[in-house]
């Protein structure tokens, strides 16, 4: 099992930027899809914002936040990285960071993640 736990989360004014980190632990795999998941409200359903697979580092990201966030991985210490520039309002959510040996077109589909973290809270202000 793959134990994950997310940091930097905080508030900040729109066209701000905030780093997350997603620290991995536990078992290890020579290729994972590990992704950041945003959850507007409690009771919603997550909408994935970004995945990298570890493997090759290939990145992928929804559309409605190209150009703007960067997903990356420091293999030494086993994180992940969220890279949030040109916060908007409408950004400000729960984010989580998820892992999943499905990685494919379908990134986007929460089912597919075996492991989350408990989420860091991003409130952008207007």
């Amino acid at each position: 099992q793959v134990l994950l736990t997310e940091s930097g989360g905080g508030s900040v004014q729109a066209g701000g930027s905030l780093r997350l980190s997603c620290t991995a632990s536990g078992d290890t795999y020579s290729s994972i899809c590990v992704a950041w998941f945003r959850r507007l409200a409690p009771g919603q359903e997550r909408e994935g914002d970004a995945v990298i697979i570890t493997g090759d580092g290939s990145t992928y990201y929804a559309d409605s936040v190209k150009g703007r966030f960067t997903i990356s991985k420091e293999n030494a210490d086993n994180t992940m990285y969220l890279e949030m520039n040109s916060l908007k309002p409408e950004d400000t959510a729960m984010y989580y960071c998820a892992a999943s040996l499905m990685c494919g077109s379908r990134w986007r589909d929460s089912e597919r993640y075996w492991s989350w973290g408990r989420g860091t809270q991003v409130t952008v202000s207007s």
